[in-house]
This record gives C-alpha cells, sequence and structure tokens, in this order.
C-alpha cells in the first residue's frame, strides 16, 4: 500500500510540469552561458591541473571524481536499464539530450555555489545550494528546506538503491544471500567514511578512472560484437524518442510521455545536473575563481550521460534486438540489465558485476559526503557521528528493501530536492552570466578577490 502511494506520488511529481522545469532550465541557461558546453574539452585539459595558491581543501580533480563517484552509479546501469524497461529504447535519447543541454546547469549550480560559500570556523570550505539560497537570495528558511530535502534524499539514493541494485544482483547471478551483501557493504562504508572528505576524495579520485574505463572497455566489447544491428539500434531509439512504440520486437509498448518521463527521470537520477548535489562537493575544490571549477564540475555530466549512459543505452537495446533470450517486456530495469549482459559470453555478467559493485560503492561515498554537508548546515558539527551512524544503517537496510519502493521513493526525493536548487539557478543567472564574462578568455586564469567569510554558527547550524 505504502509502494502504490509514493508511485502515485512520484507519478505526479515527474509529470509534465516538472519535465519542463527541468529540460527548461537547461536550455534556458545554455543560452544564457553563451552555450558554455562548447567549452568541453578546454574544461576536461582544466581537470586535469592545480590551481596554485587557490583556497579549498581538496584538488579540482579530486573534486571531480568524487562528484562523479555519486553520478556513475546504479543510474548508468540499472537505471538506463529501468529507463528502456519502463519507458521503451526512446527514453535513451531523452535521457542523452539531458545530458547535453544538463552541462549548462551543471556549469551554473557549481558557480552559484562557489561564489557563495562560506568558511567553516576550523577552516574547511562549505557551499552548496542552501548557502546560495541563503547569501544569494536571503532566503534561509529556503536553503533549510533544500538541505533537508537533500540530507534525507542522500539516504536513499546514495544509500539504499545503491546497496539494493548490489544485492539484487549479486543474489540473482551468484545466490549470495542480500544479509551478507548488508554486512559486507555496512563495514566497507563505515571504514572508507571515518576519515572524512580527506579519505573519501582519495579513494575517489583512485577508484572512479578505473571503474569507468573498465566499464566503457566492456561496453565497447560488446557493441563490437552487436554490430550487426548498431545500426538498427540508433534508428529505433531515435523514432521512439518522437513517437508511440508497440509492444513488439521485445520492447515495452510505450508512448513519448513515457519515454520523456523515464529519460528524464533516470538522466537526472544519473548525472544530477539541477538537483543540487555535486556542488556541495565543489565548493570544497581549490580553485582560482568561480568559473573554473563550475567548468570542471561540467565534465561530469558530459562523462556521466553523454558517454557512459549513451553507451549503456546502446548496449541494452541492441542486445534486447539481437538476442531473443533479453525480455524487454518485463518492465524490470535490474532483470533487463542482467539479461543483456548475460547474452554476452564469459564476460558480459563480471563486467555488469565488477561494474556495479565499484560504482555502487563509490556513490555510496559520494553522497555521505553531500548528506552531511546538510546535516552540518542544519544541525552543526556535532551531528556528524550520528549522520554516520544513520548512513552505515541506511546501507544495511537499503540492501533488504523491495526495489519498486526504493526507485519510487528516490525519484521522489530528487524531483522535490531540485526545485529549490533550480529557483537559486534561475533567479541568480544574472550572476551566473556576470562571473562567466568577468573571468573569460586570459582572465580566465585571475584570482577570485572576494573575501570568503567566516561562518560563525559552524558548530550549531542553523537549526541549532
Amino acid at each position: 500500500m505504502i509502494g502504490d502511494i509514493i508511485s502515485k506520488i512520484d507519478g505526479f511529481i515527474w509529470g509534465w510540469p516538472m519535465i519542463i522545469l527541468l529540460f527548461g532550465t537547461h536550455i534556458f541557461m545554455t543560452f544564457r552561458t553563451g552555450f558554455i558546453q562548447k567549452d568541453i574539452f578546454k574544461a576536461i585539459k582544466m581537470s586535469l591541473k592545480k590551481d596554485s595558491g587557490a583556497e579549498g581543501d581538496i584538488s579540482q580533480f579530486e573534486a571531480l571524481t568524487l562528484g562523479l563517484s555519486s553520478t556513475i552509479g546504479t543510474g548508468n546501469i540499472i537505471g538506463v536499464g529501468t529507463a528502456i524497461a519502463m519507458g521503451g529504447p526512446g527514453a535513451v535519447l531523452w535521457m542523452w539530450l539531458t545530458g547535453i543541454f544538463g552541462m549548462a546547469t551543471k556549469y551554473s549550480e557549481t558557480m552559484i555555489a562557489i561564489k557563495y560559500r562560506v568558511k567553516s570556523q576550523n577552516g574547511t570550505m562549505i557551499g552548496g545550494a542552501m548557502y546560495a539560497l541563503e547569501r544569494g537570495l536571503g532566503a534561509r528558511w529556503a536553503g533549510i528546506i533544500f538541505a533537508g530535502l537533500a540530507a534525507v534524499c542522500a539516504l536513499g539514493t546514495g544509500c539504499m538503491v545503491q546497496a539494493n541494485a548490489v544485492a539484487v544482483n549479486l543474489e540473482e547471478n551468484f545466490t549470495i544471500p542480500p544479509i551478507v551483501v548488508a554486512v559486507v557493504l555496512s563495514v566497507l562504508a563505515a571504514l572508507a567514511i571515518i576519515g572524512g572528505i580527506k579519505s573519501i576524495s582519495n579513494v575517489a579520485s583512485k577508484l572512479v578512472p578505473f571503474m569507468g574505463l573498465f566499464y566503457i572497455v566492456g561496453c565497447l566489447i560488446i557493441l563490437v560484437m552487436n554490430g550487426d544491428v548498431l545500426g538498427q539500434t540508433v534508428v529505433i531509439i531515435v523514432k521512439s524518442a518522437f513517437s508511440a512504440q508497440a509492444a513488439a520486437g521485445g520492447f515495452v509498448g510505450s508512448t513519448v510521455t513515457l519515454a520523456c518521463r523515464y529519460g528524464f527521470a533516470r538522466g537526472l537520477f544519473s548525472n544530477e545536473s539541477g538537483m543540487g548535489s555535486s556542488p556541495l562537493v565543489a565548493a570544497a575544490a581549490k580553485t582560482l575563481n568561480p568559473k573554473r571549477q563550475a567548468l570542471v564540475s561540467m565534465t561530469a555530466t558530459f562523462w556521466d550521460t553523454v558517454v557512459i549512459c549513451l553507451i549503456s543505452g546502446l548496449v541494452l537495446v541492441s542486445c534486447i534486438i539481437k538476442y531473443p533470450g533479453v525480455d524487454g517486456l518485463s518492465g524490470n530495469g535490474a532483470n533487463l540489465t542482467s539479461q543483456a549482459f548475460g547474452m554476452i559470453p564469459y564476460i558480459g555478467v563480471p563486467i555488469l558485476m565488477v561494474a556495479l559493485i565499484t560504482f555502487t560503492f563509490s556513490t555510496i561515498l559520494g553522497w555521505y559526503y553531500y548528506g552531511e554537508r546538510c546535516a552540518v548546515y542544519l544541525f552543526g558539527e556535532k551531528s556528524i557521528i550520528f549522520y554516520k551512524i544513520l548512513w552505515i544503517i541506511s546501507v544495511f537496510v537499503g540492501s533488504l528493501v523491495e526495489m519498486s519502493l526504493v526507485w519510487n521513493l528516490c525519484d521522489l526525493m530528487n524531483g522535490l530536492m531540485a526545485v529549490p536548487n533550480i529557483i537559486a539557478v534561475l533567479i541568480l543567472n544574472g550572476i551566473i552570466v556576470s562571473e562567466t564574462k568577468k573571468y573569460s578568455g586570459e582572465h580566465i586564469m585571475d584570482k577570485d578577490e572576494t573575501e570568503i567569510p567566516v561562518l560563525e554558527n559552524t558548530k550549531r547550524g542553523v537549526l541549532g
């Protein structure tokens, strides 16, 4: 009954109003920033360099990989499968478009996160949508709402969904009991988050490049094996995005509305553009000025959705076309993904399992930091230990919870969390444009001379 109620609310939240709000913001900020996506290759090059002499806690690359650790996860594997299973193959195109245009929103939300970040009493940098709302708009109440939603969303998106995906797939493919997965994941997560952002970013900077490259190479091997149907795959994806797809040829019957809804929902879940999550860690980066880190953060959406989600979609749709044993009619994204990779002899299931486990663990680490920053904003630094305990419990429980309830709950929280962040981006778009122009050309290497205020109530929090 609870699952049905959440599913109905989720369906309402992710109707056309949310689709228009998110994609409309992506397009609006694309034009307001002068199509900032054109600088993607400059941004990729910039992400590999350090800004010496800049204030912050971690390097730009560490901030990027920690941000990627939370976005490159089940959304790229199970999430793409769910989009196709529920919305048809056309959902892949809509998901990809959220990545193309979403880079502008990721750039914009990171820009204001850096612009309005503050320094704690112990010298660490703190920022995010809640500080942009409080300092940029003078709306502390909106910052409290965002931080509260984000802290709860982290427990669902960052813990329960990730742990659940691993538990389900290990049980189906290797008959490992979920209780065993719950215990192991909880212990590993506890060991990783004890050291705070330094240890978390250190793990992410080493794990993310490896797991991303491993998964991409594996998918490319599968695409080569399915080369004879790739042309047909692209045609079906494009046609299904703009016209009704009958339940034939191994695909679930769908409409344009379903393709849009699940493509956008899974796209946001995957790249988080518009959610305001990754700016929470970007605000801790050592960067000369807001534009440089905003550009670096923009590359996360490029790698996550424009590259990895697209490759995943091509793999799944081509497998459904080529292998009769892959069932696209079940409506279950996890089963669809397992079946598709299982059709590839020897390497299919191992690639899926290694990618899923590493992606999931890195996502758990990244989202923990997001939730912790929001908890500190609300309740002060003393809340960190309590949030750590709650986090570990959520990892454990998430491994044992039924799948559809978790997905629908996370969709609901993601949508609610995005609203105050998008409002901040839209209202502060003039500041974003001004900062973009200020640090253009040779001035992109200029140091931001804006004084960063020291936050006096760090220990107490706004609700302390």
